[in-house]
């Protein structure tokens, strides 16, 4: 078994590598600087010359906000990379598993989005994600669309590690407390995908397409951001108290990338497909002193 993995330097990208390193298949990972993915004969060259089994494309323009005002960027990496990735890996035969978001559903449903819910991204970045996963299901029929939402983990920037820096320095933080999703525990996601990758290449039948994996139990930013402070109190990561969190308003928060306030995704299909249970959240943070930077 050999795989490629795109967007090496990201939080999943990271995982991969580690995990991939214990196990004794051949793998080749690419930063942005060593593969641009939006340069299509610079993927078809590699591509050819590794011929993987499956490439894990982990790149991804994930900056929400940014992505109002650099609308070609967000695309260029979001759609066109994993377009180029995905004619690339049909052309040697190999899968490729895109990793995708929450972002891509309007948020506005009053439960659990599942694989088949209407799509309505309401910003760029959501806009660019989902022509991402069109374009690969289009052009590759060996995929694999992982959609997870709320990343976090010990390599790269999360909530997680924004709210251990802040509490730092900050006495009270205000917290959004009326948008509710599954934060997902990177190392999970990279578990998850060599599950699937370990279930190809056993010659299994797999079944392509689109799947959720994220984190349960479901919570709003305000209540993920108090179990981070419990954490990091019982840890005692710091010798001041830990701040006092306000419950406020989308609101009261403006930012110019609308955010879905629904998140939560239904990962039930990939568990019945795979035999994997969504990622346990809560247990990641115990080991909160990883987090610290």
């Amino acid at each position: 078994m050999k795989i490629l993995v795109t967007g090496a330097n990201g939080q999943i990208g990271h995982c991969l590598q580690q995990q991939l390193g214990q196990k004794n298949w051949a793998f080749s990972a690419f930063t942005r600087a060593e593969l641009d993915i939006t340069d299509p004969q610079a993927v078809s060259q590699i591509v050819q010359r590794l011929r993987p089994d499956i490439i894990i494309n982990a790149a991804a323009y994930t900056a929400v906000d940014k992505a109002e005002q650099e609308q070609a960027l967000a695309y260029a990496v979001n759609r066109n990379g994993p377009t180029n990735l995905a004619h690339a890996a049909k052309g040697v035969n190999a899968a490729i598993f895109h990793i995708s978001t929450d972002y891509v559903f309007s948020g506005d449903a009053t439960g659990a989005y599942t694989e088949d819910a209407p799509t309505n991204p309401q910003c760029v970045y959501g806009q660019s994600k989902l022509a991402g996963e069109l374009a690969v299901t289009a052009v590759n029929d060996k995929h694999i669309i992982l959609r997870t939402a709320w990343v976090f983990g010990e390599h790269g920037n999360n909530f997680v590690k924004t709210m251990i820096r802040l509490g730092k320095i900050k006495d009270v933080l205000n917290i959004v407390a009326d948008q509710e999703g599954s934060p997902t525990y990177a190392d999970d996601i990279a578990k998850v995908l060599l599950v699937v990758a370990q279930h190809y290449s056993e010659g299994k039948p797999t079944p392509w397409g689109t799947y959720h994996y994220s984190g349960q139990p479901y919570v709003s930013w305000y209540g993920f951001a108090r179990e981070v402070f419990t954490e990091v109190e019982q840890a005692g990561l710091y010798v001041k108290p830990v701040p006092q969190l306000n419950a406020i308003t989308t609101a009261e928060y403006p930012t110019p990338a609308k955010r879905p306030a629904n998140s939560k995704l239904d990962c039930k299909k990939i568990e019945q497909a795979f035999g994997v249970a969504p990622s346990d959240w809560r247990s990641a943070l115990k080991n909160i002193s990883a987090f610290v930077e």
